[in-house]
């Protein structure tokens, strides 16, 4: 952390009981049954080097806020505030790529898609789409947009067939 502000991440407890972050031993034995007896197939790597137990909410909502902004001075503020820099692109559409309306974060968190305009400026993807324009995917489940809670309520027949694509 090059500067004195508070990082763009947060530390979530991983050994809560009851919170699971994708850990456990059953991917071992499915790694050893795959590679069994196939000398020219790909070993399977067991992802060492995984990073869990980071939420970057904190950075989303740093980057929702300075929407009309040059691009420059937020992404050099929000690089200097985190630990590595992939996750602003999860937000932002990086140049070339195609943009999206909204992101999943979470189980049940979205957030606003951001893209850098021809001016160099970070803009909303689509400015029209809130928590009341979004359906709720379960029952079960407080879905939040930027923050905010659906004002919707769960219908089966409004329902979402799929969940828009998971970034964190």
């Amino acid at each position: 952390m090059r500067s004195g502000k508070q990082p763009l991440y947060r530390k979530v407890n991983t050994t809560a009981h009851g919170v699971h972050h994708r850990f456990g031993g059953e991917f071992s034995a499915v790694r050893q049954r795959v590679n069994a007896g196939e000398p020219d197939q790909t070993a399977l790597a067991m992802h060492a080097g995984q990073r869990r137990g980071l939420d970057y909410t904190p950075l989303f909502r740093f980057l929702l806020s300075r929407v009309g902004q040059p691009w420059g001075e937020v992404y050099r503020e929000a690089a200097a505030r985190l630990d590595r820099t992939e996750p602003i692109f999860w937000m932002v559409a990086a140049p070339g790529a195609s943009s999206q309306d909204y992101i999943r974060t979470g189980e049940s968190s979205y957030f606003s898609g951001l893209w850098v305009d021809d001016e160099n400026v970070l803009r909303l993807v689509d400015a029209s789409i809130g928590p009341a324009s979004l359906a709720p995917f379960c029952a079960c489940c407080t879905h939040t947009f930027n923050g905010k809670p659906f004002t919707r309520k769960y219908e089966v027949a409004a329902a979402p067939l799929t969940s828009a694509t998971r970034r964190a």
